[in-house]
């Protein structure tokens, strides 16, 4: 499946968010066709054309040592090597996923690395549990659409009234969240928690996804680059305003920033799939209105709102 096409299925408000929620272990696929790296690429071959697929991870034992793909295989027949052992064709090596990753990581690494699939594995244990495809995630997806999803949690829990029986001169609703800095295991619970929140306050799904999608970029920011930091939700009558704060090591200049692609991310981080320098553009782009404020040593606060009700 071509990556313009899942990028289109994304884009779809209440997929996007999705994205932003779901474990890659709720894609994956867990029924996984292996090879050794003692089978011959005939051998692949077989296993291909018998369950229609276009890889296979190659297993040793619970190690994971390598993919071999169908280009491998055309490869092979081309040569005439067809009894090559799978381990002097093998990718070795492979960009792996864990299985608690966020499926938006998975979205990600198939835009950068331009693979057909990915093997999922175990973050403590490193064995593999599953392989993830383009295609997975787009069944995955309309699953979850189709199941109504956030409109049976809507009606669920539904509390739209909360403010219209409080008589005040200012109501106000607020939800504090601390992260937890570096704990990629751990990243989007946060933003996922708001967003369950949101929808049983009776806020909009659309505007619901806005505020976890802008949530969410400022809480791996602060997972990236900070120790920590809080994340703060004012939810008014008529507004929700997000304060994301840290006392990490500042911005020292913000309009660059600002520019789609530009990124401070150190290459561990690049390499887990984060730091691409989209998150505060995206930030932007969802709100209705967005404040920075940083100080080199300091930290940093980013503030945006979105507006409920014009």
């Amino acid at each position: 499946m071509k990556d313009d096409k899942i990028s289109e299925v994304i884009r779809v408000g209440k997929a996007q968010v999705l994205v932003y929620e779901l474990r890659v272990e709720a894609a994956m696929s867990t029924n996984v066709c292996s090879v050794s790296p003692d089978d011959t690429m005939e051998d692949v071959r077989k296993i291909l054309k018998e369950h229609a697929i276009s890889g296979l991870p190659v297993v040793a034992g619970d190690e994971l040592k390598g993919i071999v793909s169908i280009e491998d295989l055309i490869e092979s027949i081309l040569e005439g090597k067809t009894a090559d052992r799978v381990s002097q064709r093998m990718t070795r090596e492979p960009v792996t996923i864990c299985s608690d990753d966020l499926l938006v990581r998975a979205i990600n690494d198939f835009g950068r690395y331009r693979y057909g699939r990915f093997p999922v594995i175990n973050r403590q244990t490193k064995k593999l549990v599953g392989i993830i495809t383009k295609g997975d995630i787009i069944r995955c997806l309309f699953k979850r659409l189709e199941s109504n999803h956030y409109e049976d949690e809507l009606r669920r829990y539904r509390a739209g009234h909360l403010f219209e029986d409080i008589r005040s001169d200012h109501s106000s609703l607020v939800l504090k969240y601390n992260l937890e800095g570096a704990s990629f295991e751990k990243a989007g619970e946060g933003s996922s928690q708001l967003k369950k929140n949101l929808l049983r306050l009776g806020i909009h799904p659309d505007v619901a996804r806005r505020i976890t999608i802008a949530s969410y970029e400022a809480e791996m920011n602060m997972v990236i680059f900070c120790k920590g930091g809080t994340l703060i939700a004012t939810i008014e009558p008529r507004c929700v305003t997000v304060n994301a704060v840290d006392q990490g090591p500042g911005i020292p200049d913000i309009a660059r920033a600002m520019e789609p692609g530009y990124s401070t991310a150190p290459d561990w981080v690049r390499e887990l799939g984060f730091g691409a320098g989209m998150g505060l553009p995206n930030i932007k782009n969802c709100s209705d209105e967005m404040h920075l404020d940083s100080t080199v040593g300091k930290g940093t606060n980013l503030q945006f709102k979105v507006y409920t009700k014009k």
